[in-house]
């Protein structure tokens, strides 16, 4: 059994683009469409299961009235007779005639626990039904889609009933985050945005009335082909003017001008207005719409607002100037005879801890070894100086804006040679011997050391086991991993670090780097299978992670597909990861376990915590820019020092 959440989704900038945008395949003059949408946190609870039928069952009060529980055999045509039917149920039934139809699934039952998300209020309950099918059938199957995979079968699925939904509906498969979708005719892309500060969003059901049909027809009249300056005027608004728009709220939210992007919502909100509203006035008056976003009361708790969806008297939204205002206009909209939401976006955690163990001995690197430890061996680098291991890799670290960096020693006594090194500046006499710029730098070394921590891995119980003995110093928040045998070189103008910490900002769950590397060496690594989440394949959706597999096993089981050259390709960790807070407590959950059965020299590997969390939570593999130099044992090392000083 799997329990599931699929959110209900609000359109922030962009309505209607998405089925103006497809009718670029009659007449490309026509502009790419362009929307930010974002789920929200009303959505659909459930757990699911495998069956012999397509069953769906409400334990919802919300959808008392609107559900009854359903079971049918798993039939092509009986399903998709079922989804002609109109009722709440054909949606589901929709989603499920299309997997039987091309992956010859077989049943599941749906078990619906609770309904947050209002029905027919403009936040696609029904886009969130679809995906909540799709998803299903994907992970009880294991099916192996992507999350747009699940999106654009929830909108076939839907398209097989009565609805005639719009491209965005699906947005929420994405989950509450806001993302950028770009509708280029029969071509659809998202791309998960960032948001700088709090932004609190309130929504409403206006309690009015609209004819979305009759909206949609009467805008539709002016595609493909704009045949007078008004229809031209709603082509240029669902255009390029959208898209000038879309772009400045997405730099808005980046950069946390809360504000400029609520001014921006009224601005919207004019444009339609004046640009599209004329071509279905009668429905578009929306008296009601109109009204709420006049209220002095309204515009004193809000930096702006906007229409919802397909416009007209449905829905409205507003942009609140903190949570105190969020919650005011909350209740003032109910005075009014609206039920009002509150959806508040946030900033993902900035990761600002990093950790780097350097516990082990160097068995492969012995008799050096027994001299100098292997974070502290001489690496040539490209502008001439000389630099220990651990201090390239701290740089990178501090480069990619890490505050604080917790070493994880052998012992007490490892800590000294640290101190020597990061705390202790030269003597009066070395320092004269340096230039000018070596002096500078001896400062700088000095300042690294001051975001030094250190933990100490006293019982030798795997890699896992280490990792967790900096659980205290990440307070609970998501940390940066990296190990301390290998090398990284970016090829783009961002550290290899701080690529990773932008991913995690945008998709908010574990993240490991991936590096693409030849079979016959696949047994020395652990590698990443799954299905790619973008066009040009560097965010890889991660259904398997299995540590240092034979080549045969891999090559049947492992393998990714490139979309863009067709070939196979094994993805290989690349030696840093965001993990989160969950993967310490099952590397805590798997120590206890441990230590309960008497095993006291069971090694703890984070392989199988990751695997744990990633089958919870999900994790994303992400192809980095950049170059790996490993110098675990003496033939890499020497290829290191060759490469690196290049």
């Amino acid at each position: 059994m799997i329990k599931l959440f699929v959110p209900g989704r609000l359109c922030l900038f962009g309505e209607h683009t998405d089925w103006a945008g497809h009718y670029r395949t009659m007449n490309a003059d026509i502009a790419p469409g362009a929307a930010i949408v974002t789920g929200i946190e009303q959505g659909i609870y459930a757990e699911v299961d495998k069956s012999s039928l397509f069953e769906v069952q409400s334990t919802a009060s919300e959808l008392t009235g609107e559900w009854q529980d359903f079971a049918c055999r798993m039939d092509e045509q009986e399903l998709k007779r079922i989804a002609k039917s109109g009722s709440f149920f054909c949606y589901c039934a929709g989603v499920a005639s299309y997997m039987l139809e091309w992956y010859k699934v077989g049943g599941v039952r749906i078990k619906i626990t609770d309904m947050t998300l209002p029905i027919k209020s403009g936040l696609s309950s029904s886009a969130a039904i679809c995906v909540l099918v799709a998803r299903a059938f994907n992970l009880l199957y294991n099916l192996n889609l992507n999350t747009l995979g699940e999106m654009n079968i929830a909108y076939v699925g839907e398209l097989r009933t009565s609805s005639r939904c719009g491209r965005l509906d699906q947005a929420c498969a994405f989950g509450v985050k806001p993302n950028l979708m770009t509708f280029d005719g029969d071509e659809v892309e998202v791309q998960a945005l960032n948001v700088k500060k709090h932004l609190y969003w309130v929504f409403a059901d206006l309690n009015g009335e609209k004819n979305t049909i009759k909206i949609l027809a009467d805008l539709n009249k002016g595609y493909p082909f704009a045949s007078n300056e008004m229809e031209q005027r709603e082509h240029d608004a669902l255009g390029s003017l959208n898209r000038e728009m879309v772009d400045r709220a997405i730099k808005y939210m980046a950069e946390g001008r809360v504000a400029e992007l609520g001014a921006l919502m009224t601005e919207a909100e004019d444009l339609f207005n004046s640009h599209v509203a004329p071509m279905s006035p009668e429905e578009l008056a929306a008296p009601k719409l109109r009204a709420i976003l006049a209220d002095e009361v309204v515009k004193s708790l809000t930096y702006g607002g906007k229409g919802v969806g397909s416009h007209g008297d449905g829905s409205v939204q507003f942009l609140a100037k903190n949570a105190e205002t969020q919650q005011q206009l909350i209740d003032y909209l109910s005075t009014k005879g609206m039920t009002a939401y509150a959806l508040t976006l946030k900033p993902a955690h900035t990761v600002r801890r990093a950790i780097i163990p350097v516990a082990g001995f160097g068995t492969r690197l012995y008799p050096a070894t027994r001299a100098l430890k292997k974070e502290f061996f001489p690496i040539p680098c490209p502008d001439g100086m000389v630099r220990p291991v651990i201090l390239i890799l701290l740089e990178e670290l501090v480069k990619s804006g890490i505050e604080e960096i917790c070493l994880v020693l052998g012992s007490e006594e490892d800590r000294q040679l640290y101190a020597d090194f990061f705390e202790r500046p030269l003597s009066t006499e070395h320092m004269s011997k340096l230039n000018k710029e070596s002096q500078e730098y001896e400062n700088h070394i000095l300042d690294i050391g001051k975001r030094l921590h250190y933990v100490y891995q006293r019982e030798k119980r795997g890699f896992g086991h280490a990792v967790y003995q900096a659980a205290d110093f990440t307070h609970n928040e998501p940390v940066l991993l990296m190990l301390g045998d290998t090398l990284y070189r970016s090829t783009s103008n961002k550290p290899c670090a701080l690529q990773l910490i932008e991913q995690y900002e945008r998709y908010n769950r574990l993240i490991v780097g991936l590096y693409p590397v030849p079979l016959n060496t696949v047994s020395h690594f652990g590698i990443m299978s799954g299905v790619w989440e973008n066009k040009d394949c560097s965010v890889l959706s991660v259904s398997t992670l299995y540590e240092k597999p034979k080549a045969s096993y891999a090559e049947e089981f492992l393998s990714v597909k490139n979309n863009i050259t067709g070939a196979k390709e094994y993805c290989s960790v690349f030696g840093q990861y965001i993990l989160t807070p969950e993967v310490f407590h099952q590397l805590e959950a798997d120590i206890k376990k441990a230590d309960a059965e008497g095993d006291h020299v069971r090694e703890i590997e984070l392989t199988s915590a990751l695997e744990e969390v990633r089958q919870k939570n999900g994790m994303m593999g992400v192809r980095l820019q950049g170059e790996r130099f490993d110098m675990g044992n003496p033939a890499a090392l020497t290829d290191t020092i060759m490469q690196y000083s290049k």
